[in-house]
């Protein structure tokens, strides 16, 4: 048998790495910013076209490179960082493997202009596919100036992977966020399509991160820092009032790079508890300076993911350090010792005897004797039961008009179908006759469940859900009619967003139109809500509008396939009643009305269970 393993060629093994390493534009943007940031450049711009399709340029005033360091730069694994394997585990740079470059030019076409600050010309490098087309001497900037054109130009499948345009530059915005919040003493400026999205001057942390998630955050910034043997934590955490529904605002830095970790992530929830409701998310940007020997940095091609050495213990220091932050700034409960009404705690003199505290007690009390001895907690006062009977004056007859067999009145009788309605369509049309009983009665449990009985047995409906397949229903309606309401609000609500955030709603602007949204955009990454659709009552305007951008960043809702009816599902589960939510016969009649004449009403959109109705031989089972 002939020999079959072979070494794959550079520009195969390239496209691989480039596989792992440059995932989309943002992943690109990332790792070129990055160097950029080693190379000690201090104001970086980033041009960006078509969400990083056609083009994306980064402009740094950093150290430059040689005519010789900015050839080998492009070879894999080429590096200035790493001599020997014992430096891996002192790395406090970004960059380190000498994938990136390599990767990149492997997978579009790069044009590079770099000069040293001590030379007079500087070198002009352009790379396709791997392969060096050109290299001459240039009169350029001190710095480098990279331009990666037509990503994936030779993958096409990669290619037709990417996201739309907006999708792919909400993902770039928010690892320009990363990458901003990490390195606040460098300036930025990001430039897509000839708008400037962000100008960040150099600065300190605070004033970064309400230049990057809006002004509006600065009142609910609470400083946190620590230093132990371990780990040095610093940054700062939201208020619990600004806590939202959604992740976005969460960023851990591991000397100033930006890492995912839902350990430490529930650290700092727990910290939060009974301040926050689960569904809520804390804000937080939180910076640990750790040794390196004790973390690996090297565990994901991205290095997003971090492991500590004893992570247990990082845990506890940081959950510990959270909790301290809150109580120094009164955000849990305490005791106040300076109340006027406060705890009672006795005085004693050095030489002052302390008596044992005694207790009075009646030896004659008979609790069998009526009327003649005294209870011990009236004090020795005897109490007379003389002319009991006279408190029940009035209750031997009945009230007039009071009949013992009488049936309650009947308050509710759901609708009756159209007689031209095919009952088939309805899907409970045995259900929904079983349910309109003369003398019916509905009874709620909990705040959540609806009791009613029909001939079959017991019905049991999810209040909730019900709610929820009655509003899916009516934004689909608004949907097919084209024909949205929208209640305009007397006092117009104005809604703060980061960049990323903003630019996800301007997008879906026009959808959220067509349900009876009216939004205005205003300056500083801010919308104000004129009117909202009319079949939403007393909704909480900013939780509503978080959950739709969560769901779009989530991909629970794809804006090229269908987005219109998985936006209604998402509005209904979101403006559907508290799942604890009192409601009067009269409200309960309404909402059983309306779910039987809605066309799915045993399930909700997603498919879970509205009602379920328990047989009479099964009640008859659980009380023999």
């Amino acid at each position: 048998m002939s020999d079959i393993i072979q070494l794959l060629p550079d520009s195969v093994a390239n496209q691989i790495a480039a596989g792992e390493v440059i995932q989309r534009p943002a992943s690109l943007i990332k790792e070129l910013v990055e160097n950029a940031i080693d190379s000690g450049g201090s104001d970086i711009k980033i041009i960006v076209k078509d969400a990083g399709r056609t083009l994306v340029q980064i402009i740094d005033n950093g150290c430059g490179m040689s005519e010789t360091d900015a050839r080998m730069a492009f070879e894999r694994h080429a590096t200035s960082k790493i001599r020997e394997a014992k430096d891996l585990f002192a790395i406090r740079t970004m960059g380190f493997r000498g994938e990136a470059l390599a990767s990149i030019a492997a997978v579009a076409q790069v044009e590079l202009n770099t000069r040293l600050h001590d030379q007079e010309l500087g070198t002009h490098l352009v790379i396709a596919g791997s392969r060096v087309e050109t290299q001459e001497p240039v009169a350029c900037p001190p710095g480098s100036n990279f331009m990666v054109k037509n990503l994936f130009y030779n993958v096409p499948a990669r290619r037709r992977f990417l996201k739309t345009n907006a999708t792919e530059l909400r993902r770039i915005v928010n690892e320009f966020q990363c990458l901003a919040l990490a390195n606040p003493e460098v300036s930025f400026t990001l430039i897509h399509n000839d708008q400037t999205l962000f100008t960040l001057p150099a600065t300190n942390l605070r004033q970064r991160i309400m230049a990057v998630i809006g002004r509006q955050a600065n009142q609910h910034l609470i400083p946190v820092e620590v230093k132990t043997s371990m780990v040095n934590i610093s940054g700062w955490i939201g208020k619990p009032q600004s806590a939202r529904k959604r992740l976005g605002d969460q960023f851990f830095f591991v000397n100033k790079r930006y890492m995912r970790h839902p350990y430490l992530h529930k650290a700092v929830t727990a910290a939060y508890e009974n301040l926050i409701s689960s569904e809520h998310y804390p804000l937080y940007f939180l910076f640990f300076d750790v040794d390196p020997q004790i973390v690996d940095i090297n565990i994901h091609p991205t290095k997003t993911e971090i492991k500590f050495e004893d992570e247990p213990s990082v845990w506890k220091i940081l959950n510990a350090t959270i909790r301290e932050a809150l109580g120094k700034f009164n955000m849990v409960p305490s005791i106040d010792f300076d109340q006027a009404d406060g705890i009672d705690i006795p005085v004693f003199g050095k030489d002052e005897a302390v008596a044992i505290p005694t207790v009075q007690i009646n030896p004659d009390f008979n609790p069998f004797e009526t009327g003649t001895a005294s209870s011990p907690r009236s004090g020795g006062t005897r109490i007379s039961s003389k002319g009991w009977e006279t408190l029940y004056e009035g209750f031997e007859t009945e009230p007039e008009g009071f009949d013992e067999f009488e049936t309650p009145q009947e308050l509710i009788i759901p609708s009756q179908p159209d007689e031209d309605e095919q009952q088939g369509d309805l899907g409970f049309s045995e259900a929904s006759q079983q349910s309109q009983m003369p003398g019916s009665l509905y009874f709620q449990i909990k705040n959540r469940y609806i009791l009613t009985s029909v001939k079959s047995g017991l019905m049991i409906i999810d209040q909730r859900r019900a709610h929820e397949r009655i509003l899916f229903e009516e934004f689909m309606a608004i949907i097919q009619s084209k024909a949205a309401l929208s209640q305009q609000s007397l006092f117009p609500e104005k809604l703060f967003f980061s960049r990323e955030d903003a630019l996800l709603l301007s997008e879906i602007k026009q959808d959220l139109k067509l349900f009876g949204f009216a939004l205005k955009e205003d300056t500083d990454h801010s919308f104000v809500v004129t009117g909202l659709p009319s079949v939403l009552k007393n909704v909480n305007v900013a939780e509503l509008v978080d959950a739709i951008l969560e769901s779009f960043k989530t991909g629970e809702v794809d804006a090229e396939h269908e987005a219109r009816e998985q936006l209604a599902i998402v509005l209904a589960r979101n403006a559907c009643m508290r799942s604890a939510q009192a409601l009067s016969q009269a409200e309960m009649a309404s909402l059983i009305n309306r779910l039987f004449l809605t066309s799915k009403p045993t399930y909700t959109p997603l498919g879970k269970k509205v009602f379920s109705i328990m047989e009479n031989e099964e009640l008859e089972k659980r009380l023999r």
